[in-house]
């Protein structure tokens, strides 16, 4: 039989019950513009029911608040993690692609003045020239013009190198949140653990873990598991445990309450010669293995930087080894995918890998044999290793590469497409130049020039440029050395975008440019004067504007449009595809949110639901009362 008092134990079951459904309802409104806070309820069940040792066996005995828990799909958040990877990589490369866009403006009419401006003011000042040879101020103007064609050059490739150095330290920045992110998420799975061991759910913390995730996913791609920990000894008890894991690139940076991070370590070689000094790799601090952001199965905010700061479009030095010579620590690579010189864009020291091992070198030499056109062609590569690539097990026919295959454009593309145009620009226009004389009747040397840090670079020397030049059926083979401590060879390597320069001579004396082809007798009677016009060579130099092909099959006044349609491409690519995944992640939130979301009329309804359950659990009791008052008090006995 039931105690006397048991009907007031059922109310005062209701009263609890739906106490906690009020309090848990004013905590949903409190929370209604907090981020990331998922809206709880509290779970009601019948309590066990009594056997009363009646006919009708057992009684009920009330209600009882088993939990409150979060209203979280955790389908909808692998969703969102998934997209906001993709959100994040094209969101930071319209970044920088709208930036890199800036640098290539060429707009008179506001005073921004860029590559066809400077070109088409350098070939008038020539054309002008063209009649004037013998006039020094005419020269002087010509000269003036072609230095801000050289200074365009160069101040764009600060620019992007400064871009690249950005993008570097954004890097360093992202690798550093990421590791915080990791740390706080392992911090996170603790606490959870030692509240929900002893029963109920830790959902604020829970709440603020899912917080770090979204931030985590927009750098990197993750996938999060979760699953309970169960006794050993019976594996049907639960014990209140959650094992949580999060992976990152296939390893895992959360693992329980332990957590991983990443390091950035400055290279000691540049990969490509145009990149700034200093530049990061990824390693796992405790492991010290590369973390491969180039992975086709990255994305996210990281890779967005990396493929910004070292995309080459996978132009970058690949080859065969030949030939290795282990007494001298060389090798030699034939089958290159870079032929010209005016394509190479490797460090003259740097790192080399063969096969899978990464070898240092301190310079290489490279020989070459003519084109029809008299320009070289290279057949094979020289590299001289720091250590005998044999004792690691390379053998002829190994792959060989120098950086990494990136599928992208990126700064260091952009760096290395200037630097393939003044170099093949300026081997044309020195080869012209080298055919000529000058005011006094002397032999003309280069024009354009490599100012490097140990000084002004000249090509070729006049009496073997012309015979090169000329003489077609000819085709010797030379070979030039590269090293980083003599800068002597005779190479277009030493001329890239931010080494480009009119040579000194030219700009202190105006009367050493050569507009007049060398002859038989340089020195006629009455001067060197009187044939400049009828030997004038600047009909030659004009046709390098657009007639001679200098840059992809086209003219040097192409030369921006070819830039530009890149820049457009990808700009365009990624204005496109980031609106896309920003709708499609409100899409999901607002999925998110229909499940997890507070709603105020909603909370508004179950506050009035619940507090009409707690006024009539009120009334039970009140009943009770008068009833037990009643039996006690107003019974006869």
């Amino acid at each position: 039989m039931p105690s006397t008092f048991f009907g007031l134990t059922i109310a005062g079951s209701g009263l609890s019950a739906f106490q906690a459904a009020i309090n848990t309802t004013a905590n949903n409104i409190s929370n209604v513009r907090t981020d990331g806070y998922s809206r709880q309820t509290a779970n009601r069940v019948a309590s066990e029911a009594l056997r009363v040792h009646q006919k009708y066996g057992t009684a009920g005995s009330g209600v009882t608040t088993e939990s409150i828990t979060q209203m979280r799909d955790f389908y909808y958040d692998v969703k969102y993690w998934e997209n906001n990877a993709s959100l994040g990589y094209y969101d930071r490369k319209q970044y920088y692609m709208k930036q890199i866009e800036t640098y290539f403006i060429d707009d008179d009419k506001n005073y921004q003045k860029g590559f066809s401006t400077i070109l088409d003011t350098m070939f008038s000042d020539l054309d002008t020239l063209h009649g004037k040879s013998g006039d020094i101020n005419t020269r002087k103007q010509f000269i003036g013009s072609a230095q801000s064609l050289t200074g365009y050059f160069t101040e764009v490739s600060k620019e992007l190198q400064d871009l690249q150095s950005s993008c570097n330290v954004e890097i360093q920045t992202t690798v550093g949140k990421m590791n915080n992110l990791a740390s706080k998420i392992a911090t996170l799975n603790r606490q959870i653990d030692q509240l929900e061991v002893k029963g109920g759910k830790a959902n604020e913390l829970r709440d603020q873990r899912a917080l770090l995730i979204d931030e985590l996913s927009q750098i990197v791609p993750v996938e999060v598991t979760e699953a309970p920990i169960k006794d050993t000894n019976n594996a049907e008890r639960v014990t209140g445990l959650n094992y949580y894991r999060v992976m990152v690139g296939g390893q895992a940076i959360v693992d329980g309450y332990d957590y991983k991070t990443l390091e950035c370590v400055p290279r000691e070689y540049r990969a490509n010669q145009a990149d700034v000094e200093g530049l990061y790799d990824l390693r796992w601090t405790d492991t010290g293995m590369r973390f491969e952001v180039s992975s086709p199965s990255m994305t996210g905010q990281l890779k967005a930087l990396f493929e910004m700061r070292d995309g080459n479009n996978e132009e970058n030095f690949q080859g065969t080894v030949k030939s290795i010579d282990s007494a001298n620590k060389t090798i030699t690579i034939d089958d290159s995918n870079i032929t010209s010189v005016f394509n190479m864009n490797m460090p003259s020291e740097g790192v080399i890998t063969l096969g899978y091992r990464e070898f240092a070198y301190d310079g290489f030499s490279y020989t070459t044999e003519m084109n029809e056109d008299g320009t070289e062609k290279i057949t094979s590569y020289t590299f001289n290793l720091k250590e005998d690539p044999t004792q690691s097990g390379v053998q002829t026919g190994t792959s060989a590469r120098i950086g990494t295959s990136i599928d992208a454009l990126g700064v260091s593309y952009y760096l290395n497409q200037m630097t393939t145009f003044v170099r093949s620009f300026s081997y044309k226009f020195n080869n012209i130049e080298l055919q000529g004389v000058d005011l006094n009747g002397d032999p003309m040397r280069t024009f354009f020039v490599a100012d490097t840090a140990d000084g002004e670079k000249k090509f070729g020397t006049v009496d073997q440029a012309i015979k090169d030049f000329n003489d077609k059926n000819l085709q010797p083979n030379y070979t030039y050395n590269i090293t980083t401590d003599n800068q002597t060879a005779d190479t277009y390597y030493w001329l890239t975008s931010s080494t480009f320069a009119v040579a000194e001579e030219c700009q202190r004396d105006p009367q050493r440019f050569a507009t007049i082809e060398k002859t038989p007798d340089p020195n006629p009677a009455g001067g060197i004067n009187q044939g400049i016009d009828q030997q004038d060579i600047t009909e030659d130099l004009l046709k390098l504007k657009s007639e001679v092909k200098l840059f992809r099959g086209r003219g040097s006044s192409d030369f921006l449009k070819c830039i530009l349609s890149d820049i457009s491409v990808d700009k365009q690519e990624a204005d496109v595809f980031q609106k896309n995944y920003s709708n499609i992640e409100q899409m999901i939130e607002a999925q998110r949110l229909s499940i997890s979301g507070v709603d105020e009329d909603e909370e508004a309804l179950d506050l009035v639901k619940f507090q009409n359950a707690y006024n009539l659990a009120s009334q039970m009791v009140q009943v009770m009362t008068e009833m037990y008052d009643q039996l006690i008090l107003q019974t006869g006995v």
